[in-house]
């Protein structure tokens, strides 16, 4: 049960995805962003903080179907999010 715990900090720290999500980076992509991180490190992308607003993972191969599989359940607020609308949720007991 450890190794699995650590197993998943491990991954989750070089996850494209996460390192995505909070970056600040104007005109960065939102849709797909972590896998897109991924595939730009493979291909050999000289600058993936410039254009992504963060660093590649240092296994992006690796990182590539975790990323594919985040972005894709994120896909409900990244869609949003590219076309600038805000989403709010209120509500309560």
């Amino acid at each position: 049960m450890k190794a699995l715990l650590l197993a998943g900090a491990v991954l989750l720290s070089g996850c494209a995805t996460v390192g995505t999500l909070n970056a600040k980076q104007p005109d960065a992509p939102v849709v797909y962003a972590g896998t897109r991180l991924d595939l730009y490190a493979l291909k050999g992308g000289c600058c993936a903080e410039d254009r992504f607003g963060t660093a590649a993972p240092a296994w992006p191969g690796l990182d590539l179907p975790f990323s594919a599989v985040l972005d894709t359940l994120l896909l409900p607020l990244s869609i949003p999010a590219a076309f600038g609308w805000r989403l709010t949720a209120t509500g309560g007991l």
